[in-house]
């Protein structure tokens, strides 16, 4: 039997299209993206080769399929998996297999709820001391004040007592310069040779590799003085692995650490600054959220049950996150043959799914491009979270979403309470690379 009758594909977008449009599609894919749904469905196909296959879709019964009915046949594909590995190492984010159901078990209880809201005094701290030189009563680009933010949250977070702004602004800034490297390296596959023969890799892996040292100084510096302080390294130091009783080494800690550095600050900054931005362009909305916070903190001090209490604020993130989400894209490879939505389609069939995409699919959400919070409200929110994916799904969901949504909770009303936002531009711009990256979005703080 051949290939071609044994399986079948989506529509497929023709190769010399594709080439056609290569140079625009490494710019900014989306618009292409949304473009061949447009023509060819909820998911179509290309073909590389004599028997490479790529699916994009945005068909919610595909998203469904892979990442939690048959995950275990889905593995990460070589973009996560070998790319991301070469300057994040193995943590969560980039292994697969036994080895990341060993981690995800080891690490899971540091992120449990009760853990995390042991952590909130201090996330809150650290939001308000960020907020105290805010700009006011004028433009300001928001994307590097929400940056810095979410970057010193996770690292006070982290790293509660023992990291020097030096320290810390070094880090930030190799997680940067290797990020943007990345994503050269992943959009230009054909420079590969040039980005070896002038030294770029060479210069990106030493990055790293600093990066490395620099963490690596701080868990031992923290194991050799035997003290125990609340926050997120000290949980993770105290975890053990089930079959053997130890816990971490250390280069495995500091593989774990700079994925809880990346994807821990940006994607909330992104989600902070859409969020914000949509708050600006609509005040009645904004109103809303005022209301709930004063109303809740007349009720408690304690910030926590205030958090709980949040339910509109919540919607408010939600329904950002769903027509932004920060983590915009994910990709798969099959083990096996295998059938998907009714396609019969060969093993290691790259599979990706486009949440920005499915997040505005007519076919899930009516007036898809219109921001309405009063989705995620009551019996709506039931409907709404069957097509929702901000943090991913099945049991490689983001491990960190509880402490994302309490730190943009918090610093939403900490911004709210004090200030009328203002949005300069009635759309938004963004980029998309690893994370759905905001580009000048401007809103003014006016005080209230």
């Amino acid at each position: 039997m051949s290939e071609d009758t044994k399986y079948n594909y989506p529509n497929r977008l023709s190769i010399f299209r594709f080439f056609l449009d290569a140079e625009g599609v490494r710019r900014n894919p989306i618009p292409f993206h949304k473009r061949y749904f447009d023509q060819f469905g909820d998911s179509f196909s290309l073909k590389i080769g004599v028997s490479k296959h790529i699916i994009l879709s945005r068909d919610n019964e595909i998203a469904q399929y892979i990442l939690q009915k048959n995950q275990k046949n889905y593995h990460k594909s070589k973009f996560q998996s070998v790319y991301l590995s070469k300057y994040l190492g193995k943590g969560l984010l980039t292994v697969d297999g036994d080895f990341w159901l060993k981690q995800r078990r080891l690490i899971q209880p540091a992120f449990h709820k009760q853990k995390m809201n042991q952590l909130v005094e201090n996330m809150n701290q650290t939001i308000a001391s960020e907020l105290e030189a805010l700009v006011e009563d004028k433009p300001i680009d928001l994307f590097p004040v929400m940056s810095q933010l979410a970057f010193n949250v996770v690292a006070k977070s982290l790293f509660q007592l023992s990291i020097s702004d030096e320290k810390l602004n070094r880090i930030k800034y190799i997680i940067e310069e290797v990020q943007n490297f990345l994503i050269k390296e992943i959009r230009l596959p054909h420079k590969a040779w040039w980005f070896s023969l002038s030294g770029q890799v060479k210069r990106h892996l030493e990055l790293a590799e600093e990066n490395n040292q620099i963490i690596k100084e701080i868990i031992e510096d923290r194991v050799s003085s035997n003290t125990e302080i609340n926050d997120l390294l000290n949980m993770l130091l105290e975890t053990r692995y089930e079959d053997t009783g130890e816990g971490m080494s250390v280069k495995q800690l500091v593989d774990e650490i700079k994925v809880l550095f990346i994807a821990g600050h940006e994607t909330t900054a992104n989600a902070l600054t859409f969020t914000l931005h949509l708050l600006g362009t609509h005040p009645e909305i904004q109103q809303k959220v005022f209301d709930e916070i004063v109303a809740i903190e007349s009720q408690t001090n304690d910030i926590v049950e205030q958090l709980q209490k949040m339910t509109y604020t919540n919607a408010v993130l939600n329904e950002s996150m769903r027509l932004y989400p920060p983590a915009w894209i994910t990709d798969r490879q099959n083990v096996t043959d295998d059938i998907l939505a009714g396609y019969h389609i060969k093993k290691e069939t790259l599979i990706g799914v486009s949440f920005y995409e499915l997040h505005r699919n007519p076919k899930y959400w009516e007036n898809p491009d219109e921001f309405i919070p009063e989705r995620f409200l009551g019996e709506q929110k039931k409907q709404s979270m069957q097509y929702f994916y901000p943090f991913g799904a099945g049991p490689r969901m983001c491990i960190g979403s509880g402490f994302a949504i309490y730190e943009m909770c918090l610093t939403l009303a900490h911004i709210i309470k004090q200030y009328v936002i203002k949005s300069s531009n009635a759309s938004v711009k963004f980029n998309p690379l690893i994370t759905l990256k905001p580009v000048g979005v401007e809103v003014s703080f006016c005080k209230r």
